[in-house]
């Protein structure tokens, strides 16, 4: 906006100082990582901004669903529901449970994939935070050239001014894009991985509350602890005809 408000954007374009920048930028990311990872940008930056969240208020109702229906019915009671999951990682869970793995080891494998999944989005944001780091250093070294070829010129008066705008313009161009591009995708993928991890740490607490046969109503509190308060109204228990459900089967 200021550059607009201060008159033409011609001054400010400069394919030279373009092409020294974000190719130098482009180049030191792929020495710095595989080819493979490199690939996975474009599908790393789709993730950053057209991903929806997911909702840690529909996972824990749904949680607390299997806890009174495996309360009443028992764990295989679970196995159809678990097929019409649509996150992979909570039907992993289930099915687990559903297929009588012991409880340690269904903490493990479950942990164990949170690791992983950890692992590979930090290198996503990895990526983008060695380009931001990057863009401003070939900003600088594209000035430091353009100064070079503007000391050759000092028999020019007239060319020095231009010649030191121009000198300039790679700097610029590597803070606005480690700055305004680069390093705020890293934090928004920092921020959604963040989040994803922690609703599968709460899908494994429900996983395992479910598996050790724990009161509907003792998960819901359990798992409520995950959310803020102004978020907690929306986790509500199955309906009373579960509820009455439940209760006869505890009175059984």
């Amino acid at each position: 906006m200021g550059m607009a408000m201060g008159g033409s954007l011609k001054p400010f374009w400069d394919p030279p100082s373009v092409f020294i920048t974000v190719g130098g930028t482009i180049f030191s990311t792929l020495m710095s990582f595989p080819l493979e990872t490199f690939k996975d940008v474009l599908k790393i930056t789709k993730q950053a901004f057209f991903t929806q969240e997911e909702d840690i208020t529909e996972t824990i109702n749904t949680l607390v669903r299997f806890a009174d229906k495996a309360r009443r019915e028992g764990l295989l009671a679970l196995d159809e529901d678990a097929n019409h999951l649509t996150d992979p990682f909570l039907q992993k869970g289930i099915r687990l449970v559903v297929d009588g793995t012991t409880h340690e080891l269904v903490r493990n494998i479950l942990e164990t994939e949170i690791a992983f999944i950890a692992d590979r989005h930090k290198t996503g944001q990895a990526v983008f935070e060695t380009m931001g780091a990057m863009a401003p250093a070939f900003g600088m070294l594209g000035t430091l050239v353009g100064l070079v070829q503007m000391l050759l010129k000092l028999d020019k008066p007239e060319e020095i001014g231009p010649g030191m705008a121009v000198a300039l313009l790679t700097t610029f161009y590597g803070s606005v894009l480690a700055n305004m591009v680069f390093l705020p995708i890293a934090n928004k993928l920092k921020n959604r991985s963040a989040r994803e991890i922690f609703i599968k740490e709460a899908i494994v607490e429900g996983v395992l509350s479910i598996q050790a046969g724990d009161n509907p109503r003792v998960i819901q509190e359990k798992l409520k602890s995950f959310l803020p308060p102004k978020e907690r109204d929306r986790i509500t228990l199955p309906t009373r005809r579960g509820a009455q459900g439940s209760a006869a089967a505890d009175s059984d």
